[in-house]
């Protein structure tokens, strides 16, 4: 562990993209104090409307120019393997931290985002906690276990990225299910809705899916 995420005030690493972001109030709603904050590449025109200083700047600056401000800046080489966004998440695991926050990072071209949603896999796999947010949704991954969507959402879904998710079990929901199993070219678990006054439980026995919680 480094001394970033060590130091007791920085316990979450939040990363910014560049996609659109329409509800910048809700997107600050979702701050806190002690994150630490990595902007990337063309998120730093997001800078003024999060008003959150960068505690960490990344990117090849192919998309905006680098503000060579005084802060730490990792200028990564246009021709690479890992977007921006993907080594601002190896850069946050290797600074030992666990718990990450994206934003920014799904709209726009389509192949970003869903390398985007990737990285919450990946997270996962390092065994860190990871939620996505955008303008409609949070998006987290669920992997064997046992996740929970309280009826202030309106909707959720379920998606599986890497092959058959087996024993997908919902309960407290409009549609529930029991022991299925959800494969990556039939997806049906999509716009479920909690029962009012609950809170609707999934389980997963094998598998991985993305938990996509709409507002």
């Amino acid at each position: 562990m480094t001394e970033h995420a060590a130091d007791n005030r920085i316990t979450r690493c939040v990363i910014v993209g560049g996609a659109d972001i329409g509800d910048y109030e809700r997107m600050r709603a979702y701050l806190r104090d002690d994150d630490y904050v990595i902007y990337c590449d063309s998120g730093l025109r997001h800078i003024e409307s999060l008003g959150r200083v960068p505690s960490l700047i990344i990117g090849d600056f192919d998309s905006h120019e680098n503000p060579h401000l005084d802060i730490e800046t990792i200028v990564l080489p246009v021709a690479k393997d890992d977007t921006d966004t993907m080594h601002a998440v190896k850069t946050g695991i290797e600074r030992g931290f666990t718990d990450f926050l994206l934003l920014g990072v799904i709209g726009g071209r389509i192949d970003h985002s869903l390398v985007n949603l990737y990285a919450l896999l990946y997270l996962d796999s390092h065994g860190c906690t990871a939620v996505a947010v955008d303008d409609h949704s949070e998006i987290q991954a669920l992997t064997s276990g046992t996740a929970y969507v309280e009826d202030r959402y309106p909707f959720f879904s379920l998606v599986t990225m890497a092959g058959t998710a087996h024993g997908v079990t919902i309960r407290g929901a409009k549609f529930p299910l029991e022991d299925a199993d959800i494969t990556p070219d039939y997806q049906y678990a999509t716009s479920n809705e909690v029962l009012p006054g609950q809170t609707a439980e999934i389980t997963v026995r094998d598998g991985r899916l993305l938990l996509i919680k709409d507002y």
